[in-house]
């Protein structure tokens, strides 16, 4: 049957076959209790939604044939439901499921990452997603729909469409000094599938471990846990990742975030990036590269990538999360050529490639320069918002020390002693309504991330506007204030 209108004006249909396949163990019940049967199964479905309010059913005659059964019993059935209330019927209509039932539909829950709901959410981690541009790319995807071939909306070379993968050679040699050969990027859902598929690669490569940076991103240790990969925390010391630690850990892979390292906000400098490549040749190893924000650096221009130094120890990943919008779920890897075709069928047997339309907008994006805008906006933007943290932590809490370079999308502020215990502070501040995360809780061994004597916090700016920032550091003080009284 094709969708029909109901008295009231409303769309609604209920197929022969969907009738029948809800009523069918109702009419193969013994022929006493048949028509029992019959009406209770009606009105399960009515109630339970299965048969939504403004449907409509099937003449009594159909459904009798349907089903198998004697026109009465149909009669009968929908009768005494019209008395209910569960259907509606009116002279030359037909029978509708009415609207006195609000069913218990099951509803999807969204369980994506949100923010506490505080006034004021320092949290990192999150680009203002105010800025995505939206005309720009909805103009893209226009003339993608146009151009496209119908064969491009095939199953994808599992690497990433050609016309992507060129286009994003392009753009991490001339804006991250990598060694972009486009036969070795694979297009990937983000950095969290780069690590999941070098992570799989690793593990059926034998290795069992992997070294993460302490303190560090906290779901490193997740994404590798998945391929079976356990993780060891390594410390850093003012240079970048301590060497001898690394020596000494036994571990063949090492995880990092040379250009602006999360969450400290350090640079590694040219002696240890050297001294991490040595390593890397020295034991046949891997550094894998997370380039989470190298674009944003606001004192000088941006440090090249490692890549660029040993393409063939170093596994360079990065995406669209900071510079356009996490949902998009767009990011790169540039893998080695010893370990390409191992992450190419890993790739393949995960998801069969990326979604080929996201692609080629991406790709078209990149081609008009709408990117390259899109990262200057920001640049503009996160600088000032970086200018209003340092200001009002200056003037609201003298002594307080930003350190890390001027760059990224967080700064660290270590907050002077006299503001008491590291416990008390964050009470006082998230009952102040500011949400803040201190940088203790990136450590990943023994409480590590950097206790020592005052309170160091991770905040993240990008994503508020400078009068918000200056508002959450009022709120700070303000809170600290109170506590002292």
């Amino acid at each position: 049957m094709t969708p029909s209108t109901g008295p009231d004006g409303r769309p609604g249909s209920a197929d022969r076959s969907a009738a029948w396949e809800l009523l069918l163990p109702a009419a193969s019940a013994p022929a006493r209790a048949r028509g029992r049967a019959l009406q209770a199964a009606l009105r399960d479905a009515v109630r339970s939604g299965r048969l939504a309010q403004g449907t409509r059913l099937p003449s009594s005659r159909d459904l009798a044939a349907d089903l198998g059964v004697s026109r009465g019993l149909v009669t009968e059935a929908y009768e005494q439901l019209t008395a209910e209330g569960y259907l509606r019927s009116g002279r030359g209509a037909g029978t509708w499921v009415g609207d006195a039932v609000r069913a218990a539909r099951p509803r999807a829950r969204d369980l994506a990452p949100r923010s506490p709901g505080a006034r004021v959410d320092f949290v990192p981690g999150t680009p203002d997603l105010s800025l995505f541009p939206r005309s720009a790319w909805a103009a893209a995807q226009r003339s993608v729909l146009t151009e496209l071939p119908h064969e491009g909306l095939g199953y994808p070379d599992p690497r990433g469409l050609p016309r992507l993968r060129t286009a994003l050679a392009e753009l991490l040699t001339r804006r991250r000094g990598v060694v972009a050969d486009p036969e070795r990027i694979v297009v990937v859902s983000g950095v969290a599938q780069a690590s999941a598929l070098l992570g799989g690669v690793l593990h059926a490569r034998g290795s069992r471990t992997v070294g993460v940076e302490d303190p560090g991103s906290p779901q490193h240790s997740a994404l590798y846990a998945s391929a079976g990969v356990r993780t060891v925390p390594l410390p850093l010391d003012e240079e970048g990742l301590a060497v001898g630690p690394l020596r000494a850990s036994g571990v063949r892979a090492v995880v990092t975030t040379p250009a602006h390292q999360f969450p400290t906000g350090i640079a590694y400098s040219a002696r240890r990036r050297a001294e991490l490549l040595d390593w890397a040749r020295s034991v046949g190893g891997l550094v894998l590269e997370d380039d989470y924000d190298g674009d944003f650096r606001y004192d000088r221009a941006p440090v090249g990538a490692l890549q660029g130094l040993d393409a063939e120890h170093v596994a360079y990943t990065g995406s669209v999360s900071k510079s356009l919008a996490p949902g998009l779920r767009l990011g790169w890897l540039l893998v080695p050529g010893s370990l390409m075709d191992e992450v190419v069928e890993r790739k393949r047997t995960t998801d069969l490639g990326h979604p080929a339309l996201d692609q080629a907008v991406f790709a078209r994006f990149l081609e008009r320069g709408d990117y390259d805008r899109q990262l200057r906006l920001c640049q503009r933007a996160y600088r000032e918002r970086r200018d209003a943290l340092v200001a009002a932590l200056g003037e609201h809490f003298p002594g307080a020390r930003v350190s890390g370079i001027a760059a990224g999308l967080h700064a660290i502020a270590a907050l002077p002693g006299r503001h008491g215990p590291e416990e008390r502070f964050l009470a006082g501040v998230a009952e102040a309504g500011v949400a803040v995360r201190p940088l203790t809780a990136y450590g990943h061994a023994d409480g590590g991330g950097g206790a020592g004597p005052g309170v160091r916090l991770v905040l993240g700016y990008a994503h508020l506007p400078p009068a918000r920032i200056r508002e959450g550091v009022r709120l700070m003080a303000g809170a600290v204030r109170s506590g002292d009284r």
